[in-house]
Order: structure tokens, then C-alpha cells, then sequence
């Protein structure tokens, strides 16, 4: 009895080690996979796939912070990117900034890519009070006007902020509605009105 106890011991010992010594797959092995197993369908084509700079180097710090010098170079490369509205103006309608953030029609093969998509705002942040399904993974948007005031700056950093995310936060899990033409100028600028305009429920 007690020589077929050790022996499972040893056994399940041997087991647990070699199972320790496994070596999880490289990334690129783990990349080449999942690219093998995506398939094109409709306007869903592969260079979804393809990173930018910013994407590579967030990559590499998905488990640890990234460093703040890297960092700064992520968001200076990106605020080079946002063209910002040549007539200055950053607020559009806040009614169709609603219907864009309550939207998460867009880009999936299934859907019409001449039809508009929407921004699906709700799926992570809070903002109209009377919307009681919202995400939380980014932070309440509630109030986002009357807390910091009307300013033009403000303004500026909102449409910014929805055009490139990573211009301001690098590595940030929100998308880059403009830099990857998700949405046009007149629907960011729908949205900063949602955010900004003092008759937005968001602002009540």
C-alpha cells in the first residue's frame, strides 16, 4: 500500500514539473495563430489585424505599467495625428451625439459599410442619467460639462479625446473613433456636443 502511494506521489510530482516547465506559447506563434483563424467577411478584412507603432509597444506592456517616458512618446506621436475642425468649431448636435453613443451598429461584416456607425459610448462609460444600462470600464462621463466648465479648451480635449484616444492616455482601451475612421468630424463633433452642450441631459 504504502509503495503504490509513493509511487503516485512521484508520479504526480513528475507531472506538476513538466507541466511547470512548459513554456507558454511565443507571441508570435500566438499572433500567426489567431491570424490563421480569422477569416474575411464582408468590410471585416484582415489589416484589422495589422498594429501601428502604438499598438506594438502597448502590446508589450499588457501585464506591467508602460514606462512615462514611452508613454509621452506614444501621446505626442498621436496628437500629431488628429486633424482638428479647419472652422474651429468642436460642438455639433448633442440629439444626434445620443443616437451615436446609444449605437453600436459599425464595422462588422454583417453591417452596411455605407450606412454611419455608431460610437456605443454606453457600453462603457455613464453619461445621460436616464440611460441605466452603461458600462463602467471608463470613467463616468456624467456631468462632464458642467463639472469642468464650457471653455473652448475643454471642448478641444473632448473632440481630441474620441479622436485618438492614445493622444492622451497611451495605451488606453478606448477606441480611436477618428484616427480609425469609425466615425466622421460631424459625428465626433455630435458627441462633444453631447458631452458639452448645457441643454445635454448629460449636463442636467
Amino acid at each position: 500500500m504504502k509503495t503504490t502511494y509513493l509511487m503516485a506521489t512521484l508520479a504526480l510530482v513528475a507531472a506538476t514539473s513538466a507541466q511547470a516547465q512548459t513554456k507558454a506559447p511565443a507571441p508570435d506563434r500566438a499572433t500567426q495563430v489567431m491570424k490563421a483563424s480569422f477569416k474575411e467577411r464582408g468590410q471585416a478584412k484582415l489589416d484589422r489585424l495589422n498594429q501601428d507603432k502604438a499598438m506594438e509597444l502597448c502590446t508589450k506592456y499588457t501585464t506591467t505599467p508602460i514606462p512615462r517616458k514611452l508613454a509621452a512618446e506614444i501621446e505626442a506621436e498621436n496628437v500629431k495625428t488628429i486633424p482638428f475642425p479647419a472652422d474651429g468649431k468642436y460642438l455639433g448636435d448633442w440629439k444626434a451625439g445620443e443616437r451615436i453613443a446609444q449605437s453600436g451598429v459599425g464595422m462588422q461584416f454583417t453591417d452596411n459599410p455605407a450606412n454611419p456607425s455608431g460610437a456605443n459610448c454606453y457600453a462603457c462609460h455613464k453619461l445621460a442619467p436616464q440611460e441605466l444600462s452603461y458600462g463602467t470600464i471608463g470613467s463616468s462621463l456624467y456631468q462632464f460639462g458642467k463639472l469642468r466648465g464650457y471653455s473652448p479648451d475643454i471642448a478641444k480635449y473632448a473632440y481630441g479625446k474620441i479622436y485618438n484616444s492614445q493622444a492622451y492616455a497611451a495605451c488606453s482601451n478606448m477606441p480611436r473613433f477618428g484616427h480609425n475612421k469609425v466615425l466622421t468630424e460631424t459625428q465626433i463633433k455630435d458627441l462633444v456636443a453631447l458631452l458639452m452642450d448645457p441643454e445635454s441631459p448629460v449636463n442636467k
